[in-house]
């Protein structure tokens, strides 16, 4: 009778484990964003509409907002600032760069306009010791940053590869070799992948993180004949089974082929916790041109996401914009900030002599006697000079100097905050 009692506690203890055990569960479950059918739910049961901005041109920087058109990757521009002023400075002009193009009073004004999410374009050299911006930088820093002020100020975070090993889009955008290598090269695909286990691994039980953009853009539209469309899925299918090895917790971001427009590469989801996202640039703000992303949406019951556009007059923006509320999209417009250009929602002025610059770095600078050339031809370009206006640049873009465009936000239908002084 003893034993039997004594077995009864024993049950009763497990019983007792076993329901703290299930309700710990279901409280680990409930502290990140989730998906269910086509809705993205806070961790509190909240229905959320992410609406945000892409904090584009700090972590991979492009030449068009450098006022570049040819000298229009990262590699290249870091290449012309090299040779105007060497090593040492250059090195020193980009880590400036890093440190104030985009800080805590940047995140904290968003917030305050009514942005819930950002998107986080990176290149993936950032995070390894492949070369970035002349160097081996290989760390986390800015990411960590950016994620600790937008828990701050409540915004999630959403990680976007932008550059991948190899290069996914195959142009100036991915900082790569003129051709998207990852989607046939054996060696670049692993390395991507264990690049998004390790992202995922650091960032697993971080819940200001809403998910993980996979690729930004892949296959751009000039290698339509080469049949590169078949090896994305199966490369997306890849990553997130290494994501899923150390984080069964985030929602995994999957963008259309041809800049993110075509969804006919897509199967029927393979995963419980995906999103879909698409981008949409210069075309009339109207029904038809989102309508199979939609009807993409209604047939797989999932989420979409358009990831980037913008870069258009205020009214086209306000037009598109409440399409895509009106159709309970959710949106990150492109981009945050960027250089004497209203077609965004902060801006900042240009330094004065900076079109010298932008003459050298377009010039042709393919043989060692025109880079001497060019030096004695052009005005504003010595060493000293250069650096000045690169020091200025930095000084212009924070926060502090920076002023948002008022059209541009309305027409996102921010609450406008002004700088502080």
């Amino acid at each position: 009778m003893r034993s039997l009692k004594r077995l009864y506690e024993i049950l009763g203890v497990l019983c007792a484990l076993m329901l703290l055990s299930s309700c710990t569960s279901d409280k680990e479950e409930k502290r990140f964003a989730y998906v269910e059918g086509k809705e993205i739910f806070s961790a509190q049961g909240e229905r959320i509409h992410l609406k945000g901005v892409n904090l584009g041109n700090w972590l991979l920087p492009e030449g068009y907002m450098f006022k570049l058109k040819n000298c229009n990757s990262p590699r290249k521009i870091d290449q012309a600032v090299r040779e105007l002023i060497g090593n040492s400075a250059t090195t020193k002009f980009w880590d400036s760069f890093l440190e104030n193009y985009i800080t805590e009073a940047d995140i904290k004004w968003l917030s305050e306009s009514g942005v819930n999410v950002i998107r986080l374009p990176f290149d993936y050299r950032l995070l390894t010791h492949d070369d970035f911006l002349g160097r081996d930088i290989h760390g986390y820093k800015y990411i960590d940053n950016t994620v600790k002020w937008c828990e701050k100020y409540g915004i999630y975070v959403l990680l976007d590869m932008h550059g991948a090993p190899g290069g996914q889009t195959g142009d100036n955008i991915d900082n790569s070799d003129g051709y998207p290598w990852l989607l046939v090269d054996e060696g670049m695909k692993q390395q991507v992948t264990d690049i998004w286990r390790e992202l995922a691994r650091r960032y697993a039980n971080d819940s200001t993180i809403i998910g993980y953009n996979l690729l930004n853009e892949p296959i751009a539209h000039y290698f339509e004949k080469d049949s590169l469309k078949p090896y994305l899925e199966p490369l997306y299918k890849r990553i997130t089974r290494a994501i899923r090895e150390v984080d069964q917790n985030h929602i995994v971001f999957l963008g259309g082929a041809v800049w993110e427009t075509d969804f006919s590469v897509f199967s029927a989801p393979f995963d419980d916790k995906l999103a879909y996202t698409f981008h949409k640039y210069w075309m009339p703000p109207e029904q038809s041109e989102i309508q199979a992303f939609v009807d993409f949406r209604e047939k797989h019951n999932v989420p979409i996401l358009m990831g980037e556009s913008g870069e258009n007059e205020d009214d086209w923006v306000r037009q598109f914009r409440e399409l895509l509320d009106e159709n309970d999209i959710h949106w990150t417009f492109w981009p945050y900030k960027k250089m004497d250009n209203t077609r965004g929602p902060m801006n900042f002025e240009k330094p004065s002599g900076y079109d010298n610059f932008v003459k050298y770095a377009e010039s042709d600078r393919s043989a060692f006697a025109s880079i001497r050339s060019l030096k004695d031809s052009i005005d504003g370009i010595k060493p000293e000079e250069i650096v000045a206006l690169l020091n200025q640049y930095v000084e212009n873009s924070k926060f502090e100097n920076c002023y948002p465009n008022e059209g541009y936000c309305e027409a996102l239908g921010f609450d406008l905050q002004p700088p502080a002084d």
